[in-house]
């Protein structure tokens, strides 16, 4: 599928050539951070008046710091970049020009990455520079962390 058959193609220039595949449905239960934590359950964002679930262990701020904390207490460490690794899931944290996080992805085992738009679908798609960009105010993906897949025995 490429971006011509999809609205984000509009703001998303990578999308509009590069591959990428719509893999639910819009649903506004739940947002791209929850989506990169395997929670397709509620809405996830560190606001300061707690309206929306968040990790205890990290601050109600919107903080690389606190998107940090928030993984790492699902098991995540921090990480130098998205190459894909045997054994290891990663996910990437965006930073506006400010450095606000503004998104989040998760790397899918075939080394491709999965993102939720807002309200809108999840969608797969080959890189994480498909989604960087000004328009949209997602920015770039500035921070990595893995954790190791677990193995069945």
């Amino acid at each position: 599928m490429t971006g011509n058959e999809w609205p984000p193609g509009e703001f998303f220039a990578d999308l509009r050539t590069a591959r990428y595949q719509i893999s639910s449905e819009k649903d506004v239960s739940y947002n791209c951070i929850a989506w990169a934590a395997g929670d397709t359950t509620r809405w996830w964002w560190p606001d300061p008046q707690q309206l929306y679930y968040w990790p205890v262990q990290s601050p109600h701020e919107v903080t690389p710091q606190s998107f940090v904390l928030a993984f790492e207490s699902l098991g995540y460490t921090r990480c130098e970049d998205g190459s894909s690794e045997y054994g290891f899931e990663k996910v990437a944290i965006f930073l506006d020009w400010l450095g606000t996080p503004t998104h989040m992805a998760r790397q899918l085992p075939n080394g491709q990455w999965t993102s939720k738009l807002g309200g809108l679908e999840d969608i797969e798609h080959e890189t994480l520079k498909q989604l960087e960009g000004v328009k949209p105010a997602y920015g770039k993906a500035a921070y990595f962390l893995k954790r190791r897949i677990p193995t069945e025995l």
